[in-house]
């Protein structure tokens, strides 16, 4: 409307011959439209996260107050946040700005009122920050090397065996498709037929704790489980943990992944027995916990949902979602989930749980 307008009084600045066509005055009034209309102004102001209310914060950035500032000690950020085109941000600002640009996928300009910063510097700080995760916790995600998941093997198997036949689980694993936009090139490597779309896939593992403990990707959306089941190591890591324990541990898996060591699935074939019914039946109630872990990551994070900001050539699209699982895996420890209470088994601490 304001270009439209600008563009109405430039016409008479020039001065509008009335004997003009009037088609011709249309086609100038439709070019000087397209005239750029000057950027409001930002109000700059020093982002206070005490001056936001308890309920507000929730809804913007997923935490409570309180514990934001915590969250971005105990993750390790730098007092100040440096970007590399010299724009910087105290840690709880760099970590308030990540997590609500990852709450919902709001354009970049729609959330400088909340941090008094434009777009560009915005842009900056949230690109910085997820690279500053992602380097120091995507760690979190190999199932080796957790002493708190080593603690927990027996009880995490006895939480499962309580609500199921199968003794030895201490997790499930299935992938999961999170669609892009539709990339420029390579299409065809990224593109699901079994979802129409254009994905990039993860493979995970979900405790009953509520924790992803394993998280494998991304992988380009063309694969098959079977095979990112192979690329992962993860059984391979789950036997080395077995080893450890001088006792056998299991995942389940749905009927998608080969039965492996220690990897168990449904019973397969048209003809099963009463008892490999039943058992296939309860397995699959317990394992609709992986889908809760799923869903919570995007309930959480609903930008990493929105296929029209994940444009692979331009974002580093993988990255969030790594960096919004971690995120959510300490969301879980400092306020539990669906998953650990259907199971009635709490997890790690926060401290726990990024100690590895």
């Amino acid at each position: 409307m304001a270009a439209a307008c600008a563009a109405e009084n430039l016409l008479a600045l020039l001065g509008d011959d009335s004997s003009q066509s009037s088609s011709s005055s249309e086609e100038d009034l439709l070019l000087l439209a397209q005239l750029p209309v000057p950027a409001a102004e930002v109000e700059k102001f020093d982002f206070n996260l005490e001056n936001i209310e308890e309920e507000e914060c929730l809804h913007l950035f997923r935490f409570a107050k309180a514990d934001i500032p915590l969250l971005a000690e105990e993750l390790a950020f730098p007092e100040i946040v440096k970007c590399d085109n010299g724009t910087v941000a105290s840690r709880t600002l760099a970590l308030c700005i990540v997590l609500r640009r990852l709450a919902y996928p709001n354009r970049l300009k729609d959330i400088v009122p909340i941090f008094g910063k434009t777009h560009t510097e915005i842009s900056s700080i949230f690109n910085e920050t997820i690279n500053l995760l992602h380097a120091t916790w995507s760690h979190l995600h190999d199932l080796i090397d957790k002493t708190w998941l080593l603690d927990k093997l027996d009880d995490y198997s006895a939480a499962i065996r309580a609500r199921c036949p199968l003794d030895r689980c201490i997790g499930f694993i299935d992938g999961t498709t999170r669609a892009i936009a539709r990339p420029t090139h390579n299409q065809q490597v990224v593109y699901s037929g079994h979802k129409r779309a254009h994905v990039l896939k993860y493979q995970s593992v979900v405790a009953p704790c509520g924790i992803i403990i394993s998280l494998h990707g991304p992988v380009e959306g063309r694969r098959h489980d079977a095979a990112i089941l192979t690329e992962s190591d993860v059984l391979e890591q789950l036997a080395a943990i077995s080893g450890q324990a001088n006792r056998e541990y299991y995942f389940y898996g749905d009927a998608a992944y080969p039965v492996r060591r220690n990897l168990i699935c449904p019973f397969k074939g048209a003809h099963l027995s009463d008892e490999e019914q039943e058992f296939n039946t309860q397995m699959s109630r317990v394992r609709q916990s992986v889908e809760w872990g799923f869903s919570k990551v995007v309930n959480l994070f609903a930008f990493l949902d929105f296929r029209k900001n994940l444009k692979l050539e331009l974002s580093p699209v993988g990255k969030y979602y790594i960096v919004g699982v971690i995120l959510t895996n300490i969301h879980t420890c400092m306020y539990g989930s669906q998953i650990s209470d259907y199971f009635q088994t709490p997890p790690p601490t926060l401290q726990e749980y990024l100690a590895g």
